[in-house]
């Protein structure tokens, strides 16, 4: 990874780098974005499947995603005191309702 003059760029995917598939909720903050990141677990006692989520806070240096925007992040050196991942893609454009 590198830096240049305040950039944030991710270098070759590594071969341990985490990635996660989640829905933007979040836009307000410049250059952040809010990640609901949601999985489907099975419980350790009763087995029964639960659904578990997690916000993330993902950088985004153009700020062209948008709350409802479905979007690939990956892990990241820390940029700040909450934020360690980038988005590295579009999956889905949010819908119009």
């Amino acid at each position: 990874m590198t830096s240049t003059a305040g950039e944030i760029v991710i270098g070759a995917p590594g071969k341990n780098q985490r990635k996660l598939v989640g829905r933007v909720v979040s836009d307000k903050r410049a250059k952040t974005v809010t990640v609901l990141v949601e999985r489907r677990v099975t419980h350790d006692l009763y087995g029964k499947i639960v659904g578990k989520s997690r916000k993330y806070h993902a950088h985004d240096e153009k700020g062209e995603y948008k709350a409802g925007d479905m979007v690939e992040i990956a892990e990241s050196r820390p940029i700040s005191k909450t934020k360690s991942w980038v988005v590295t893609r579009l999956v889905q454009k949010a819908r119009i309702v």
